[in-house]
């Protein structure tokens, strides 16, 4: 057994879990609460620079400089949820009087819907990558794929394509949606193309377009995701009618997560009427003025925000599939229940990881031929969710120090587990102390999991200036008690692991 997985299974005494708990959850809530305190003192401040809106709350002004939550509720508003409900009523209709053409009328009406919001030209650009990859993967070579691919995504940067592609539209939004669109369309491209050729379907060639036609207009997944495998989609898509539920279950399902998507929606749209973290954030002078504990629960608020709205943008999505019978990946897991960068990679956007590991990780060799092989493998899977991002600096430093980080992890877990350091700590390390020893470790690795994550979310400046105040100007005052929370929040996310609830 690996000291990961002995740890795990360790009971410990329920009042020090208890005391892990009530620490962890208090913590969280004085952080938020000192955060709240900064944002109302320098309100003034931060609505001259950076212009709050009205609040949908009374008595609260709401910050909107996160862009990818803007962008999306205004889309949501404008088309994006009268078209998924229309996707569901479709999908309802078409189960109870014509299941045999249930597919069919589903891509159609996801081609429609497409056009209706990217226009006729904006489809034409998926429609022209599409058929690019599908001709280059009737080749059966790997390789060309992976090149075509590659020269497609690079395409999406390309300035002069970039303007032609904005006067389409008349807002920008419009062309960041075709953007969105077309990098995640891509990630499906990839996997019908690897999936074809290692396994040459035997269908015709119109069969296999119609599916992949399909695959990347279903439209529940098409603008943002989540990412699910050809080979699953196809293979779930196919299931015979008489397997779907006809009961009540589906009317129950749809109302009780439809009610948690609200919850969600009502719980981040909180967190951004109380705490105006996107506008401190971009703001140096506001960082450096930040009290300890409001400069901890900023770093809280960014990613507990970024893990909400993620349980939003993928919830609805998820739940129209789930309801087609197409199985989508599990939804983010809380991270402040995570601790480390295996684990979240591994939980938070499952479906990107499985792709990554299926098509990029195993392919290169993995871990099957020896630890250079593995580290060159997850380098450049790494590599390539910077390029799919868009490649810029911030996101090259982000991905630099998620590979370190996994590499530090998997390496000490290697070292932990070798012939030679397990019977050692099994002789001399009881299993709670050695769970406790693993929390240890993991508030460190999670210390530099949530640095990683403020350079996705804010940029370099903001990590530079946590380090700066945490580490160096604070590595005898501030550091040792954010470690302290940091590790009752590992013991709060073994809990949660080995003995849910």
């Amino acid at each position: 057994m690996t000291s990961k997985g002995r740890a795990q299974l360790a009971r410990l005494p329920r009042p020090e879990v208890l005391v892990y708990w009530v620490l962890s959850f208090g913590s969280h809530l004085y952080s938020f609460y000192q955060v709240h305190q900064f944002s109302k003192e320098h309100e003034a401040g931060i609505q001259r620079e950076f212009h709050l809106e009205k609040g949908l709350f009374k008595g609260f002004k709401r910050d909107p400089l996160d862009f990818e939550w803007s962008f999306w509720t205004d889309w949501g508003r404008k088309s994006l949820l009268w078209t998924l409900a229309g996707h569901g009523v479709l999908s309802g209709l078409m189960n109870i009087f014509c299941p045999k053409l249930r597919v069919p009328a589903l891509t159609l009406y996801g081609f429609l819907a497409a056009s209706s919001v990217l226009g006729i030209k904006g489809v034409s650009v998926v429609l022209v990558h599409l058929g690019l990859n599908f001709s280059v993967a009737k080749v059966q070579k790997p390789a060309l794929s992976w090149v075509c691919n590659l020269l497609l995504l690079s395409s999406l940067h390309i300035k002069p394509l970039q303007e032609i592609q904005r006067g389409w539209y008349e807002t920008e939004e419009e062309h960041y949606l075709l953007l969105f669109s077309t990098a995640v369309c891509g990630l499906r491209f990839v996997s019908f193309s690897l999936e074809h050729c290692w396994s040459p379907l035997d269908r015709g060639g119109a069969v296999q377009l119609c599916w992949l036609f399909s695959y990347t207009f279903y439209h529940p997944f098409f603008y943002n995701g989540p990412i699910i495998l050809y080979k699953d989609y196809i293979e779930q898509m196919q299931r015979p009618a008489e397997e779907s539920d006809r009961n009540g279950a589906a009317l129950r399902y749809l109302v009780l997560r439809s009610g948690r998507i609200i919850l969600w929606w009502c719980l981040a749209e909180c967190l951004i009427h109380t705490m105006y973290m996107h506008s401190i954030q971009s703001n140096e002078t506001y960082l450096e003025m930040l009290p300890p504990w409001a400069l901890g629960g900023l770093a809280l608020a960014l990613v507990q925000f970024f893990y909400v709205k993620y349980l939003v943008l993928f919830g609805l999505p998820s739940m129209l599939a789930t309801m087609d019978k197409v199985l989508p990946p599990k939804l983010p897991r809380c991270v402040s229940i995570m601790h480390g960068f295996t684990e979240m990679w591994r939980h938070f956007d499952e479906g990107l990881y499985r792709w990554l590991i299926r098509y990029i990780y195993l392919p290169l060799g993995g871990s099957r031929h020896g630890q250079l092989c593995k580290m060159a493998s997850t380098g450049l899977a790494f590599g390539y969710v910077c390029l799919w991002h868009g490649g810029h600096g911030y996101l090259q430093l982000w991905a630099l120090m998620n590979w370190a980080g996994v590499l530090v992890e998997n390496g000490l877990k290697s070292l932990l587990s070798s012939s030679f350091i397990r019977p050692l700590i099994e002789q001399n390390i009881s299993a709670a102390n050695e769970r406790r020893c693993f929390a240890f470790l993991s508030a460190f690795s999670t210390a530099m999991l949530i640095l990683s994550n403020l350079v996705f979310l804010g940029g370099t400046h903001i990590a530079r200036i946590f380090w700066k105040r945490v580490f160096i100007q604070g590595w005898s005052t501030v550091a040792p008690p954010m470690l302290a929370f940091l590790y009752c929040f590992a013991q709060v996310g073994l809990e949660w692991n080995s003995h849910p609830p």
